[in-house]
């Protein structure tokens, strides 16, 4: 009997056997486990991330939510209130502020391809990964840089969920709330002494008179955090993951550097890390067949839409000549990700400095530790062995 369970370790190692046949064979599928509804097919994902008025936001977008979090940051609200807040945000996160962000990811990359051919190999997430994604945001953020390795692991903590209890439990709960308070000191600061930084930039925005309220600014920077430490970083991890798995792909981006956006774009589609996202519903609505219950919450299993037959040829083959733009990756609809712009400099920077100085290597995939979470994908850690 099939059962798909979100808090499975398998389901963390490997979802897409189990996203084939809910494609398949259970499009609309109630979750005992979850206690949602799951939409594993590419359409019906996105016709409910463009229905925010039936697919609500309001009631928190991850699958496990954190207290105090639902409604107060941009995944967590619907227009109008959602539009005001992103009008808000984008006036702080500007094109230039991200484009300045390209030399000192080539510098932080540089210095960890330097580490990691020194000891030929070592741990990918560690050393390269996280140290350019948490490098970079804390300069855009204005954020101290002793600060890197308790502010990750208090965002990898916070995004988990114990696979025994089905819950977050009290250590994924103060991690989020030590977060909290940390933001809250950074507001206060910047307020006493503004600088130039996107936190301060945020205390400052304005649109036809409007301004972020404190807590909106305190949330929106615990969420531009969460996402850069932990997302970014993640779906750098998994691309390297997938040119690992596949080094006829590798060989051919080496040699083809001008493939790298489109790289990024498979990579997105085939392995994202952000796997699934819910959504309550507003209204009664029937899917296949299914009826859906205004109250109930339903999963939007976006690593399952990536890889629909429907949609696209092939979609376990990973080709990086493929160029899928209108992939899940960064979600969609009013709630696509506003970070996509620093994501792909950043990682399109980053990797083209690691094929340079690493063009070959091996990760012991079997071995990977998958981190508990029923919304993220992406390894705890992955060792790899220079060629």
């Amino acid at each position: 009997m099939f059962d798909f369970d979100p808090y499975a370790p398998e389901t963390d190692s490997d979802p897409f056997p189990a996203y084939k046949r809910l494609r398949d064979e259970f499009p609309c599928y109630w979750s005992d486990k979850a206690q949602m509804f799951v939409l594993s097919r590419y359409a019906d994902i996105a016709s409910a991330l463009s229905d925010w008025q039936i697919f609500s936001s309001s009631q928190g977008n991850l699958m496990d939510e954190l207290p105090g979090r639902a409604g107060s940051t941009l995944g967590s609200t619907d227009p109008p209130r959602h539009d005001r807040l992103r009008a808000l945000v984008q006036a702080a996160f500007t094109k230039r502020s991200v484009d300045q962000l390209q030399a000192p990811t080539t510098a932080i990359a540089k210095a960890a391809i330097d580490e990691l051919r020194a000891a030929k190999g070592g741990d990918f997430i560690n050393v390269f990964s996280s140290r350019i994604t948490v490098g970079t945001l804390f300069q855009l953020m204005g954020l101290p840089e002793e600060d890197h390795a308790i502010i990750r692991n208090r965002v990898v903590t916070m995004i988990q969920t114990d696979p025994v209890t089905r819950r977050k439990e009290a250590r994924h709960v103060q991690a989020f709330q030590d977060m909290v308070d940390y933001i809250r000191l950074q507001v206060a600061e910047r307020r006493q002494s503004p600088r130039e930084d996107l936190i301060s930039r945020l205390i400052a925005a304005e649109v036809d008179g409007d301004r972020l309220a404190e807590a909106e600014i305190v949330m929106t920077s615990m969420t531009l955090v969460m996402a850069g430490v932990e997302s970014l970083s993640s779906f750098m991890t998994m691309f390297a993951l997938n040119l690992a798995t596949f080094p006829a792909a590798r060989r051919r981006l080496v040699g083809e550097p001008q493939l790298m956006g489109q790289a990024i774009e498979e990579s997105l589609r085939y392995n994202t890390s952000a796997q699934r996202f819910r959504r309550v519903l507003l209204e009664d609505k029937i899917v296949h067949g299914v009826e859906m219950k205004a109250g109930q919450f339903v999963c939007l299993a976006y690593g399952a839409g990536n890889r629909d037959e429907r949609k696209y040829v092939n979609p376990d083959v990973y080709d990086i000549a493929r160029y899928p733009r209108d992939h899940l990756g960064f979600g969609g609809g009013v709630h696509i990700c506003l970070g996509t712009l620093m994501a792909r400099l950043v990682t399109r920077t980053a990797m083209q400095e690691f094929l340079k100085g690493i063009p070959d290597y091996e990760v012991d995939v079997k071995g990977l530790a998958w981190n508990p979470s029923t919304t993220f994908r992406a390894p705890l850690a992955m060792q790899i062995a220079l060629g």
